[in-house]
């Protein structure tokens, strides 16, 4: 039988239920931060069976938990691990369920960047103060008869190169000047290659460049003393490094910046240096266009998502809460074995105790403690007897006639063996035996009156 609850009819107005108060925190954060970058340590990751990533994000003041669903998660290019630094693009969210702040990540890079970032801004306006980006500066692109290429001689971009003037302009010869293009020598033999150029003055322009990479791997690209050698070159030199969303210094200082390497010879070529430039120009405003477009288009989704209540993010919540659920389903299972395991030990001791070998063991043990009792009593008690028997072996000894008789005393009895005690027991002429400690020898009476009067009886004859 239920009931209505108290709250829906005694709660003032301007009281939430913490549900209540959990969904309009949601929506404010949700509102106010459409889409953020957070940097920070990956710590506390757990990937359960659902595909979904959970995990913590930290720096040395605070941190702040991390939701990336499946979907995402399939669209990684690296696997992190704990400790890594990171950047995430999420939205700031509220699970509702435990009032928890979190980010919905929706990507995720490596993150190490920022430093090389500012040290690159630094470099850029430095020598854009000493006018080394001016336009007026750059000179045109001549009709080249002969090219210098400075790059590796091993790498991709060469062959771009090549192939592409071979395909446009077979009669142009290449000069190849061969250098590192990453790492900490590169920008000095780069710097080389170019004053070597300069020196051997057999090419019309030069090329510098390399193919794409990370950030770090161009880095030798913006190196200050090779801006101020393309600065102070008497050659063109075209910069392509990279691709097309790679900048670097080198790009700004050269007399023309090319997208690619492929560009690069292109832009060289005679017969569509014009049509390229053209192009790349248009391209450049459709890209713009293109991003202005996407940028809005990206606002009104983001204006309609916070509107809606997007299906997405309930059956993220729902499987967040299934994802907990299988973590306490999963420790209390193991509780439960645990609990099993150690009363299956205690029933198996238990039993050990009532085996029958066991139990025939202790009698046995018992049985063997009884018997060197008994026999400890038993000597203990044939002691005792003989002890008592050696007694009363003296005391009867001492009472024995034979004991009197050993010192000269001697006992008379008649033929019958009747103990003579008086002499009226016999008269003269009688026969007696006197048994004396040693033997028995027979007398015959003479004076009985004698032995009357003498009554010790040793006088009879």
């Amino acid at each position: 039988m239920s009931h209505p609850s108290p709250a829906k009819t005694t709660r003032p107005a301007n009281v939430f239920t913490v549900s209540q108060l959990n969904q309009r925190a949601k929506q404010l954060l949700e509102v106010s931060f459409a889409t953020v970058k957070v940097e920070g340590e990956l710590s506390s990751l757990s990937r359960p069976s659902s595909g979904h990533w959970y995990f913590s994000l930290k720096d040395s003041g605070a941190q702040v938990r991390c939701a990336m669903f499946r979907s995402r998660v399939a669209q990684l290019r690296f696997q992190p691990k704990e400790g890594d630094l990171i950047e995430i693009r999420a939205r700031v969210s509220l699970y509702e369920a435990r009032g928890d702040y979190q980010l919905i990540v929706d990507g995720m890079k490596p993150a190490g960047e920022g430093a090389l970032l500012l040290a690159f801004q630094d470099l850029k306006k430095r020598l854009a103060q000493q006018g080394l980006f001016e336009p007026e500066r750059k000179r045109p692109l001549p009709l080249p008869k002969r090219i210098g290429v400075v790059t590796s001689p091993s790498g991709a971009a060469l062959h771009d190169i090549l192939t592409v003037l071979e395909r446009r302009a077979p009669d142009i010869e290449v000069d190849i000047y061969p250098t590192q293009v990453q790492g900490a020598q590169a920008a000095g033999q780069i710097i080389e290659a170019i004053q070597r150029a300069n020196r051997d003055n057999r090419v019309d322009v030069l090329i510098v460049g390399r193919g794409g990479g990370s950030m770090e791997d161009l880095w030798c690209f913006n190196d200050e003393r090779l801006a101020h050698t393309i600065a102070q070159s008497s050659l063109p030199i075209i910069s392509a490094v990279g691709h097309e969303t790679d900048t670097t210094i080198a790009d700004f200082v050269a007399d023309q910046r090319a997208a690619t390497p492929s560009a690069a010879a292109e832009l060289v070529s005679p017969d569509r240096q014009q049509r390229v430039q053209q192009l790349h120009t248009l391209d450049h405003r459709l890209r713009q266009q293109m991003q202005a477009r996407l940028q809005e288009a990206r606002q009104q989704v983001s204006n309609v998502r916070h509107r809606l209540q997007s299906p997405e993010h309930t059956i993220q919540r729902y499987a967040q809460r299934l994802d907990q659920l299988e973590s306490r389903l999963r420790r209390a299972w193991q509780q439960q074995q645990q609990q099993r395991q150690a009363r299956l030990n205690q029933q198996q001791q238990a039993l050990l105790g009532q085996h029958p070998e066991r139990i025939i063991q202790l009698g046995q043990t018992r049985q063997q403690q009884l018997q060197q009792r008994l026999h400890r009593a038993m000597e203990q008690c044939l002691q005792q007897q003989r002890l008592q028997l050696a007694n009363q072996v003296k005391l009867l000894d001492s009472l024995s006639p034979l004991s009197v008789l050993s010192r000269g005393y001697a006992i008379c009895t008649a033929l019958d063996g009747t103990v003579i005690q008086h002499p009226q027991q016999v008269r003269c002429g009688d026969r007696i035996q006197a048994r004396l400690a040693q033997g028995t020898i027979t007398c015959q009476v003479t004076d009985p009156d004698t032995l009357h009067s003498d009554h010790s009886g040793n006088r009879s004859r």
